[in-house]
């Protein structure tokens, strides 16, 4: 993917290309309504032969005029996906710059006497956790978050930011919507390897992955269905 500070410079070149496509359709139109009018002011005194070669240069000149349309069409189609390919690439740096961000915090030497022990009582279960595939674990096995001494406000901001909320802007009402929390798809996603499965795609955040695990990953929703099932 290229950097971002190359899309100004693309998408300048493509509005000119799209200016110049329209200003040629524009043009095909002006002369097909010229034709028209030679066609109807003179069609009375034409042999056949001259009418069916006139009624010819209208129909090509349509035919272009629907190629330059076509062409200005397909030009914005793809300058729209480049910044939308851009967006989710921030997307996805600014979701990992958070995680990083939230591991600084809750690795800081500010947090309270006893958060060590915490963290080493969770980083086993991490480790526990990443034997079975990345499951979420539930709200008892996590241990609470410790506040940091005279930052708390700052600290709880920061870490209650979800990917969802990177870019507060409309949606496409016609993309598709995936994960937990039906949202359109951003950033680093997994798939569900339960065929059946309803979702099939969530979120790393959402199902609490940083990275991809190992082997075969089912969603929260499928291993409770399986548990049942045995």
């Amino acid at each position: 993917v290229a950097g971002i500070e190359n899309l100004p410079c693309e998408l300048q070149r493509n509005f000119q290309l799209m200016r110049e496509l329209d200003q040629r359709t524009e043009d095909k139109k002006a002369e097909i309504d010229s034709l028209a009018a030679e066609y109807i002011e003179s069609v009375k005194n034409m042999l056949p032969e001259e009418r069916v070669e006139h009624l010819k240069k209208i129909q090509s000149a349509y035919s272009k005029c629907k190629e330059y349309s076509d062409d200005k069409v397909q030009l914005a189609m793809q300058t729209y996906e480049m910044v939308d390919k851009h967006i989710r690439r921030l997307d996805a740096d600014l979701a990992r710059f958070e995680a990083d961000l939230k591991d600084k915090l809750e690795g800081s030497d500010f947090e309270n006497p006893g958060s060590r022990s915490l963290k080493k009582g969770r980083s086993q279960k991490d480790k526990r956790g990443s034997r079975g595939r990345g499951r979420r674990t539930s709200e008892e096995d996590t241990p609470k978050k410790k506040k940091l001494k005279g930052g708390s406000e700052f600290a709880d901001t920061i870490l209650s930011v979800h990917p969802s909320d990177v870019l507060d802007m409309p949606v496409d009402p016609n993309e598709p919507t995936y994960c937990l929390c039906h949202q359109v798809s951003y950033g680093e996603m997994i798939g569900c390897d339960n065929p059946d499965c309803p979702i099939e795609w969530f979120h790393f955040a959402c199902v609490d992955l940083t990275t991809k695990p190992k082997g075969k990953w089912f969603c929260p929703r499928c291993v409770q269905e399986r548990k049942k099932k045995k």
